[in-house]
């Protein structure tokens, strides 16, 4: 009996796992369906992003799909920043840890911004030297 109380513990434990991890199996399985629809796309436990052409879209992952879907052009983007910890940082020679992390897209005509979050700065700054150079080359073609 006394044997049975001490493993009741780790049975729980162990069923409460094995649900968290069906819940992320699930998460995935949505975003993989989610993703078709982008040329490149990014998925962690706080937000997945995709890109298509000019447009960018992210929302935060569910099991049944990501929810809060927001979408905005690169062409309304002035610049973007990668936030450690709420510090600008540069891209190429970003920290190794921090706390929180966030790609910020500050708009041209307005004084409010997007910051879409990250698990990993190496991740984040891969992402934010890409739209930076995407950004460019949409700044520098020329208007018709």
């Amino acid at each position: 009996m006394e044997r049975g109380l001490l493993w009741l513990p780790l049975l729980v434990m162990f069923f409460w796992l094995a649900w968290q991890g069906s819940k992320e199996y699930q998460k995935v399985e949505a975003y993989r369906t989610w993703a078709e629809q982008f040329e490149r796309a990014k998925y962690d436990i706080y937000s997945v992003l995709g890109q298509k052409s000019n447009n960018i879209t992210w929302g935060k992952p569910t099991p049944k799909g990501p929810i809060r879907l927001e979408t905005f052009s690169l062409l309304d983007v002035k610049q973007v920043h990668l936030l450690v910890d709420d510090k600008s940082v540069n891209m190429e020679n970003a920290p190794d840890k921090g706390r929180s992390i966030e790609l910020e897209f500050i708009f041209s005509e307005s004084t409010n911004s997007i910051r879409i979050p990250f698990t990993e700065i190496p991740l984040a700054a891969q992402w934010g030297k890409f739209l930076q150079e995407l950004l460019q080359d949409l700044h520098s073609e020329p208007q018709q």
